[in-house]
């Protein structure tokens, strides 16, 4: 059981690992804690964004949509490799998923195939989103992928977790599909090379 990083040591863990990092107004105090609790943390969550452009993008996961308020993450990931904090605490990113996978997780054992959702997973995971259109054509950059992978890789350190830690929200959520365009599996062994 882990309890949530403090914004200082989030902040201090992303730069140690190499990761560009923008600050976006009181991130660190921008959250949904009123709604419930935020931890004990057991992952990373790895998610596409349906957008473009990073300006647009970093607004809209920072403020939310009318029918779901920000923010939706605590990092977005740009095309550029930039890591925008828009927020700290319990983020609307995860939704509710399965507890089989959430149990997994814990064990850092290969995940069960999602089939209900049943487990508030915005309480349970670091949530990074990544600008994408999530087509399966929008290109990956190089200096995206490697921002996903150290701030994957940043937060199991803190925590001591290995790369089974790493999850994408179609691993969690029946009927999601993000991240598209590349591969889960592929990017827990880029983030257990780098554990190393």
């Amino acid at each position: 059981m882990a309890s949530p990083m403090s914004a200082g040591g989030f902040l201090a863990g992303l730069k140690a690992e190499g990761v560009t990092v923008v600050e976006v107004g009181d991130w660190e105090h921008h959250n949904r804690n009123h709604k419930g609790p935020w931890g004990p943390v057991h992952g990373v969550m790895i998610h596409h964004t349906v957008t473009k452009g990073s300006a647009h993008t970093v607004d809209l996961c920072r403020e939310g949509r009318p029918d779901l308020p920000g923010p939706l993450c605590h990092g977005v990931v740009t095309k550029d490799g930039t890591v925008h904090l828009v927020g700290y605490g319990r983020a609307n990113h995860a939704g509710l998923g399965d507890d089989d996978v959430l149990r997994a997780v814990i064990a850092e054992k290969p995940l069960p195939h999602d089939n209900e959702a049943n487990t508030d997973g915005n309480r349970h995971f670091y949530g990074f989103e990544c600008e994408n259109l999530g087509d399966g054509e929008d290109p990956w950059p190089e200096a995206q992928l490697e921002a996903i992978e150290k701030v994957a890789a940043a937060i199991c350190r803190h925590h001591g977790w290995s790369e089974r830690s790493v999850i994408g929200h179609l691993e969690w959520q029946p009927g999601k599909v993000d991240p598209r365009g590349f591969t889960m599996d592929w990017l827990r062994e880029r983030v257990c090379e780098r554990l190393r």
